[in-house]
């Protein structure tokens, strides 16, 4: 997550961190339930493709104040930035990040190549380790719970 996210900050250095992290957690809510629905995931899956705006699932201000742990007001201000610049959209259903945002937030393809990088990296990391999926995670937990039942 670190890479990812030096990687986000070396490729918009005009942008300030924190604003970075609302646009990140607002594409990432923008298309959740995409990655969750197995049609629209495989539709959408190829990093040449860009979720339209018409699909992207909106969030409050509230929301993300939440998610981040950041104070309404903050969320607010940074928001309204976010909306000057044309990055950040209100819909009925609340903010996205419009797929015309003249930073190409959710279309950068360098930035997604470098993820699919970063993330080889850390499942060739895993398997090193011993992890090779989500059950071996599970026995570590069962075997960590046996130990202090003893």
């Amino acid at each position: 997550m670190l890479f990812s996210m030096s990687e986000l900050f070396r490729h918009y250095d005009e942008f300030d961190p924190l604003d970075l992290l609302i646009v990140h957690a607002v594409l990432n809510a923008n298309v959740i339930h995409v990655m969750n629905d197995p049609v629209l995931d495989e539709k959408f899956s190829s990093i040449h493709a860009v979720e339209p705006d018409v699909i992207k699932q909106g969030v409050s201000r509230a929301a993300l104040s939440r998610f981040l742990s950041l104070p309404l007001e903050t969320v607010r201000r940074r928001v309204a930035g976010l909306k000057r610049r044309k990055i950040l959209e209100e819909t009925k259903a609340g903010l996205i990040v419009t797929e015309q945002n003249a930073f190409r937030f959710g279309n950068n393809h360098e930035l997604q190549k470098t993820n699919m990088l970063l993330l080889t990296k850390l499942l060739r990391d895993l398997k090193r380790a011993g992890i090779n999926g989500p059950d071996d995670l599970r026995a570590s937990n069962r075997t960590a719970n046996a130990g202090k039942a003893r």
